[in-house]
């Protein structure tokens, strides 16, 4: 039999009393800021911390870092849904070549000349190639080329088929991280042009000797005109597909993060580029139930590693306190009241023998309904190291012979580690404890007698074992839901720990 209920340590253990539980940084000090901080309005002190985090270039809670393979994707997805290839199909070759020459009298009679033996002339195929993301010299900015390959074809009363040639080219824009006075920073693209170096043309089939002359004299028309062509109508789709591509990547990182009970949302402090990538430095706000923000986090003096593992695609790091946050939520304070001999029966008979070495008239007093409480002084504290993850923990545990008594035997305090895994299951985070350590224990009241309390160190292991880790992993079983590996064209993903933080990646197929 177990029943929760929502304590208050408080009020059970009045601060200072000799049988206060353990509280982690007892004693420390307050400074002047402490107490300055205590008497300044809430209001002063988010400017003061959105100050700070400016002044002191200070670390997110997390980061996103989307790498070339997630951008290059990611553009060329939001060029088809723009129908570039159609816009390429669709260059006025016989108006963008009589505009380049128009400026020019003798220039403009040749073309004229030349068109004269030209009924119709269009783009009979056109394909985007892989698109090219790499740095710049230039720090803050990406190299974004577009290679195209495209076939024209014209028709000339001088022959019956087709004639047709090949056209290669180039169209290079710049990413970039722009900063404004009055808003945030955002990322731009811009400088989008084609240049007549990266132009190819080639006659497809040779023909007889006048047709080939046509052909190549509407090439070298060609070879100064193109590159404004595609720039004129190419330039402004790439641009709105790469809008889109942005207020995709920031509708993915911001959208809400169910936890139970409440939400996780993050928000953009800034962009970044770093060497071929887009990075996503985020603020997070965790929400209760009624959608009321509990908890703010924005920076941290604790650096983040910026750069994906191994090349990954992509990675979300998340730092090591807004996971002690979302646990905290996940797992709030409370009592456990367990009648043991109903619930683990064996380790009740081992706890009575214990208790009897003791006291033995105490241990006669213990009827059916023995009753143990545990009070969570503390929530799971997880430490992220390189070698895995662990929590720390602090209980009051209260023993009481029978389900009537007011007055415990006696009370300790201890102090618990655990294992704690990450892992993904069904696209959520999943996060198990397992393998109790008690690390030290603290007697603080006893009815019995003094005694030293490591003699039931064993036996209080196995009953946080068999009680408190199977109630809080119980709270974690629904897991956070994880949309954002599926979002960005992944199926499979992995977490896993480095020093103060948390890392979602792909996982390896």
């Amino acid at each position: 039999m177990l029943k929760v209920a929502c304590p208050s340590l408080d009020a059970r253990y009045k601060a200072g009393s000799p049988n206060s539980p353990p509280r982690r940084g007892a004693g420390r000090p307050r400074t002047p800021a402490h107490s300055a901080m205590k008497m300044t309005n809430p209001w002063i002190v988010s400017l003061l911390l959105g100050a700070t985090l400016v002044q002191a270039n200070l670390y997110p809670p997390a980061v996103l870092n989307l790498g070339p393979e997630v951008i290059k994707k990611h553009l060329t997805q939001a060029l088809e849904n723009h129908d570039a290839t159609a816009i390429l199909q669709e260059l006025p070759l016989l108006r963008g070549m009589q505009d380049k020459s128009g400026s020019i009298p003798i220039l403009d009679s040749f073309v004229n000349t030349v068109l004269r033996y030209i009924i119709w002339m269009k783009v009979t195929s056109a394909n985007i190639l892989q698109l090219v993301v790499q740095p710049s010299t230039y720090d803050q900015e990406l190299v974004v080329r577009i290679p195209l390959d495209m076939v024209a074809g014209l028709n000339t009363p001088l022959i019956k088929t087709i004639v047709e040639f090949q056209m290669s080219t180039e169209v290079q824009a710049l990413i970039r991280v722009e900063r404004s006075k009055n808003g945030p920073a955002r990322l731009n693209l811009s400088d989008c042009s084609s240049n007549e170096s990266t132009l190819r043309l080639s006659l497809l089939h040779k023909l007889s000797f006048v047709v080939n002359s046509l052909a190549k004299n509407v090439m070298n028309l060609l070879m100064p005109a193109l590159p404004q062509i595609v720039k004129s109508h190419l330039c402004p789709v790439i641009q709105q597909a790469f809008d889109d591509m942005y207020e995709d990547f920031l509708r993915l990182t911001t959208a809400p993060i169910a936890l139970s009970p409440g939400a996780l949302e993050f928000d953009l402090l800034s962009p970044a580029i770093q060497d071929s990538n887009i990075l996503f430095n985020l603020k997070a706000k965790l929400l209760d139930s009624q959608a009321r923000v509990t908890n703010w986090f924005n920076g941290s003096a604790t650096p983040l590693m910026e750069t994906t593992p191994d090349r990954a695609p992509f990675s979300l790091t998340v730092r090591q306190d807004l996971v002690n946050a979302i646990v905290t939520t996940l797992i709030p304070q409370e009592e456990l009241v367990i009648l043991l001999r109903f619930v683990i029966p064996d380790v009740a008979r081992q706890l009575q023998m214990d208790i009897k070495e003791i006291n033995a008239e105490a241990a006669n007093k213990l009827g059916p309904t023995q009753m143990l409480k545990i009070f969570t002084h503390s929530t799971p504290h997880i430490v992220l190291n390189e070698g895995g993850a662990t929590a720390a923990q602090s209980v009051v545990l209260e023993v009481f012979p029978t389900n009537t008594d007011v007055r415990p035997f006696f009370s300790l305090g201890i102090e618990a580690s655990y294992e704690a895994q990450f892992f993904i299951a069904e696209n959520r985070l999943m996060l198990n404890f397992n393998n109790v350590s008690i690390e030290r224990i603290k007697l603080m009241i006893s009815d019995i007698k003094l005694f030293d309390p490591e003699v039931l160190k064993d036996t209080l292991t196995k009953i946080l074992e068999y009680t408190l880790l199977p109630n809080e992993n119980g709270k974690l079983r629904t897991g956070i839901p994880m949309s954002m590996p599926k979002a960005l064209g992944y199926e499979k993903a992995m977490w896993s720990v480095s020093k103060g933080a948390l890392k979602l990646t792909p996982a390896s197929s």
